[in-house]
């Protein structure tokens, strides 16, 4: 029997805790507010850019290169953002990633040509990739083992929630007129104003890791396949997928609501897939995920002409058998990793996934300006097909790992990410 004033005690004890926490998760308002601005200001951009193209002109070459500026621009920000924080500080390196993002979106009317769109892309793209290594670097200093659960929850909440109202936003925004990119302009400007602002001490800078592309096979090659098709799957989608809307016959706030349903699908489907990935051998669930992206896709294009409510189903079903495969390969990962090698390890994926996300948006593009809006989705789910016989293979070559790490959703946002998460081993 507890005696009464030790139960006293205890219950001060866990009410001085759970106030610290509180206070705590409110002390990082400030940066949960950046990466919803950051995310309606530069997450717009990829649709407005791809209709705003199409109706300048732009052949779908061009629009395709577009998307893949965005993510070359993305790597670019992930791997200089750690540098440039250890030589300015978070605060100054924040503000210059942003900029960069700003005069991205704000010069797009200035400059009508479609290589100097891309060089602008290759800008708002390195302007999410720093800002959020550096927003992740200020999380990762001041979350503690008792907060990092709810801390990396509402990230998650924020950075899907911020991701689908930029879909959105879409639907009001005029293609290719100077108020559009300068709205996106002014909420990515804003973006500023709580980071810079904030009176909370700026962390120590984290050493950058190594950047190793090579561990990652090493530890799994189906993992490193799978993020690579992880990349080229829903890049194609959020960069192209409007070139495919217009294609059948979608209008722009259509387009707009056929990009949220994907995401809505892609968050929608995280839990169950995490439980899958937890009970069974995850080899499994990554060929279970790649036979059914390939119906996906199979779907998509059959309901193309019967209706909108089918065309939204489709992109909400595709982004749940795509959206989840890249953090079940991380996980499947790091079941092989050591402590020591897990931040390297998810800097190594993240670079894979860029790889796939760069290739993949010029592709999909011309193979649409060549055989028409279906062959996108035939060349994803091929793109597929062969992740599901590269994972038969790989079922032969070793058994599956007797210790896991636990399910983990990995946003795709910054070579830092695998700090944040702390991933450990399950008994």
């Amino acid at each position: 029997m507890i005696p009464l004033g030790n139960s006293r005690m205890s219950g001060q004890s866990i009410r001085v805790n759970e106030s610290k926490t509180m206070r705590l998760l409110i002390s990082f308002a400030a940066l949960f507010l950046s990466v919803i601005l950051l995310q309606l200001g530069t997450g717009g951009v990829a649709p407005l850019d791809a209709l705003s193209g199409v109706s300048l002109g732009f052949t779908k070459a061009e629009v395709g290169i577009l998307g893949s500026a965005h993510f070359f621009g993305f790597f670019i920000g992930c791997w200089w953002a750690p540098r440039l924080m250890g030589a300015v500080g978070h605060s100054r390196a924040f503000a210059a990633f942003t900029v960069a993002g700003t005069i991205g979106l704000i010069a797009h009317m200035m400059i009508v040509d479609p290589i100097a769109w891309a060089i602008l892309r290759m800008g708002s793209g390195a302007c999410v990739a720093g800002c959020y290594t550096i927003i992740e670097s200020w999380l990762q200093a001041r979350v503690t083992n008792e907060t990092r659960g709810r801390a990396m929850g509402l990230y998650r909440i924020v950075d899907v929630g911020g991701s689908l109202a930029a879909q959105l936003v879409i639907g009001i925004l005029a293609p290719a007129a100077y108020f559009s990119y300068n709205l996106l302009a002014i909420i990515c400007c804003a973006a500023l104003l709580p980071v810079t602002v904030s009176r909370a001490e700026q962390p120590a800078t984290p050493s950058a890791p190594r950047l190793r592309p090579a561990l990652a096979w090493r530890k799994s090659p189906l993992a490193a396949a799978s993020v690579v098709v992880s990349g080229v799957s829903t890049a194609a989608f959020r960069m192209v997928g409007p070139l495919y809307g217009i294609e059948v016959g979608l209008s722009a706030d259509r387009i707009a609501l056929f990009l949220a349903a994907f995401v809505l699908g892609g968050a929608v489907a995280q839990f169950p897939m995490g439980w899958l990935a937890d009970k069974y051998d995850r080899r499994n669930v990554l060929m279970g995920l790649s036979v059914a992206a390939a119906l996906a896709c199979g779907v998509t294009v059959a309901l193309s002409g019967l209706g909108i409510v089918a065309v939204f189903l489709a992109a909400g079903l595709f982004g749940v058998t795509t959206m989840p495969i890249y953090s079940v390969a991380t996980a499947h990962a790091h079941d092989f990793a050591a402590d020591d090698e897990r931040v390297e390890l998810s800097a190594a994926l993240m670079f894979l996934y860029a790889i796939g996300a760069i290739a993949s948006p010029l592709v999909a593009s011309s193979l649409i300006a060549h055989f028409g809006p279906a062959s996108m989705f035939v060349f994803i789910a091929v793109i597929h097909l062969g992740l599901l016989g590269f994972g038969a293979y790989r079922m032969r070559a070793r058994p599956a790992p007797r210790d896991r790490t636990p399910y983990v959703y990995t946003p795709r946002t910054s070579f830092l990410i695998g700090r944040l998460l702390r991933r450990g081993k399950e008994g």
